[in-house]
């Protein structure tokens, strides 16, 4: 990215202020980054370990797998899912509050004695399911934001800050330049000058 600028005062003093700005928030954003890493990994490992709950949870319950085609279709869904806005190194992320699951009535005293046992072990499976699901958007949400803050950590650290200290080298280079030729131009005028009025003195003899 070419910085843009011009020789002179002006444009020197904006350079080092967007420099000074730049240098001053690049630690914080290598923070937030570092931060958002770690976050990103205990949000996948959270979500691997409720799918590998669901996982054994599953195996634990396969011997009531002939069981559940005994289950009225449409006996339990889930109704709605309750969230809350975490905030989570200044990231707004999803959280479970709760699932609210719609069972269908049934008449207990003409189901099996497991049946009730039955909607609260398959509740428990989608609650698992679906807590896993949020960890894993909350671990996308935080990747997302990550890899965005690690752009500008790059942008600044290897684009911007090297060119707006290139620029501020050139600027002050071409006004050192400027000045020494001026004062040697003066120095011309000057001497110029003093022959001059020393050839009018000696006309004047």
């Amino acid at each position: 990215m070419a910085i843009k600028f011009q020789y002179n005062k002006t444009s020197l003093n904006e350079l080092n202020k967007q420099l000074k700005i730049r240098k001053n928030a690049l630690p914080t954003l290598k923070n937030k980054e570092s931060a958002l890493r770690l976050e990103v990994k205990r949000a996948k490992e959270v979500s691997d370990a409720l799918m590998e709950k669901l996982d054994a949870s599953l195996k634990a319950y396969e011997y009531l797998a002939a069981l559940w085609n005994e289950f009225t279709p449409g006996l339990i869904a889930v109704k709605d899912v309750i969230l809350k806005t975490e905030k989570i190194a200044g990231v707004k992320t999803p959280a479970l509050v709760d699932v609210i699951y719609e069972v269908n009535e049934f008449d207990i005293f003409k189901r099996p004695l497991w049946y009730s046992d039955g909607v609260d072990i398959l509740q428990q499976l989608a609650q698992i399911g679906i807590e896993s699901e949020i960890y894993r958007e909350k671990m996308r949400i935080l990747d997302y934001t990550r890899k965005k803050t690690t752009q500008k950590v790059n942008l600044y650290e290897k684009v911007q800050i090297p060119g707006y200290k290139e620029a501020i080298r050139k600027i002050k280079r071409y006004m050192e330049d400027e000045e020494n030729l001026s004062k040697a131009a003066s120095k011309i005028v000057k001497s110029r000058h003093a022959i001059e009025e020393e050839e009018e003195q000696n006309n004047d003899n």
